[in-house]
């Protein structure tokens, strides 16, 4: 019997998915550990906190994608921490021993130091945190209908910190069903007074995109009904209300946090390998900077090249590359041959405002209008993983474009009730 490679893969994001789904099963033994049982398509969060998708159609439980890989193990764990010296990771679940670790656990939003933002904000990392937003948003317009008309400013104010893509296409968003869908189930709500406010600490939205992009995304907000604040940043922010440091206080009690991201750390990587944000420095095959055997992907990881001096654009063509050409590389090792150095070639970037709005901006060409929604909606479609949910999330939105209408606002709230004893 032959003995195979152990590779420990950390994290189900586009990176350590594709790394899984890419490694060769007949010379290694896989283990994949996530906290949670399915991938997420982040992508299109902000499509389940405003309503337009259900959240299964984003999410892909990790034990079918693998059902018929006999060499792929998956664990439900949160990583403690890493022993380096004995090739071992720790987990709440136990330990686990490797011949390759691969770190790919991507980033969390970052405040900057305010708690207080932290505890009284929202933010669209996971599947669930798109829920409890459109949770939020439903229940504050129930409470609008019933309350005093003093506390009705806070309820009409919705805040989205940060206009990246996320901060934008959530605001061109919430928009659309303000103008759409919110008056056909609230018909004695004045959606006049229902505000959508866009705060971002630089002068233009999309700010690492294209000049066409910036303008164009600003204009069709602006057209929108979206308020924007630019360069302006948060000072506090208590529940109630939302303080700028220009002297500005806005009343809001829905305070969206879109404004950054930091990496997630594991105790037991040496402090030498991190860069700025907290991301892992890597060489150009993705193994990290002194280490004999661990590698990181995507997100979390910080590779310096000529090209990219301070590291590749946080995206998921840069994860979904480097997953590709590791387990490119982890075979070429097996087998004592030279390995290959990862290029990264800028394939473009997108975003999307709303209804036949959006903005491309390719290597050859950047623009914007309608063709470039139907670009956008086309190539998100091509990443969700099965043909199923490929044919679901298309029939949500031909059925939404032709109806300007979804059926999917539902308020899931979480119960608090303690479980009986049998």
């Amino acid at each position: 019997m032959v003995i195979k490679t152990k590779i420990v893969v950390v994290g189900a994001g586009f990176a350590g998915l594709k790394l899984v789904q890419k490694l060769d099963e007949n010379l290694f033994d896989i283990l994949l550990i996530d906290k949670i049982n399915h991938h997420q398509f982040q992508p299109l969060f902000y499509q389940v906190a405003t309503s337009q998708l259900d959240p299964s159609s984003i999410s892909f439980p990790l034990r079918s994608i693998f059902k018929n890989n006999n060499s792929v193990q998956i664990r439900l764990a949160e990583v403690l921490s890493i022993d380096e010296e004995n090739n071992k990771i720790k987990t709440n679940i136990g330990d686990f021993d490797y011949d390759y670790l691969v770190i790919a656990i991507g980033c969390k939003t970052i405040f900057f130091g305010n708690n207080e933002i932290s505890k009284h904000s929202f933010t669209l990392k996971t599947t669930y945190d798109a829920i409890i937003i459109r949770n939020h948003i439903l229940q504050t317009f129930e409470n609008i209908i019933s309350a005093k008309e003093e506390d009705k400013e806070s309820l009409f104010n919705l805040v989205i910190v940060g206009a990246g893509p996320t901060g934008v296409e959530m605001a061109g968003a919430f928009s659309e069903i303000k103008k759409n869908i919110l008056p056909k189930d609230y018909h004695g709500i004045d959606f006049s007074r229902f505000k959508i406010i866009l705060i971002e600490g630089t002068k233009n939205t999309l700010n690492n995109m294209s000049e066409n992009a910036k303008i164009a995304s600003q204009k069709y907000l602006l057209e929108m009904g979206v308020s924007f604040i630019a360069e302006t940043i948060v000072k506090s922010y208590d529940g109630d209300t939302i303080s700028l440091f220009n002297g500005e206080n806005i009343k809001s009690k829905t305070v969206i946090w879109t404004a950054g991201v930091t990496g997630n750390v594991i105790e037991g990587m040496p402090a030498t390998c991190f860069a700025p944000s907290n991301r892992i420095k890597v060489n150009r095959i993705n193994k990290v900077e002194g280490s004999r055997n661990i590698f990181a992907l995507g997100d979390i990881a910080f590779m310096e090249t000529l090209a990219f001096p301070k590291g590749h654009p946080q995206l998921a063509n840069v994860a979904i590359n480097q997953a590709k050409n590791l387990a490119k590389n982890f075979k070429k090792i097996q087998e004592g041959k030279d390995t290959l150095v990862y290029e990264y070639k800028d394939l473009g970037s997108m975003a999307t405002i709303g209804r036949n709005k959006a903005v491309v901006d390719l290597p050859f060409i950047k623009f914007n209008g309608y063709f470039a929604w139907l670009i956008w909606m086309f190539l998100h479609l091509m990443l969700i993983l099965s043909v199923k949910n490929k044919l679901i999330i298309f029939i949500n939105w031909a059925w939404a474009y032709f109806s300007t209408d979804t059926s999917l606002r539902l308020i899931l709230p979480q119960s608090n009730k303690e479980p009986t004893e049998a």
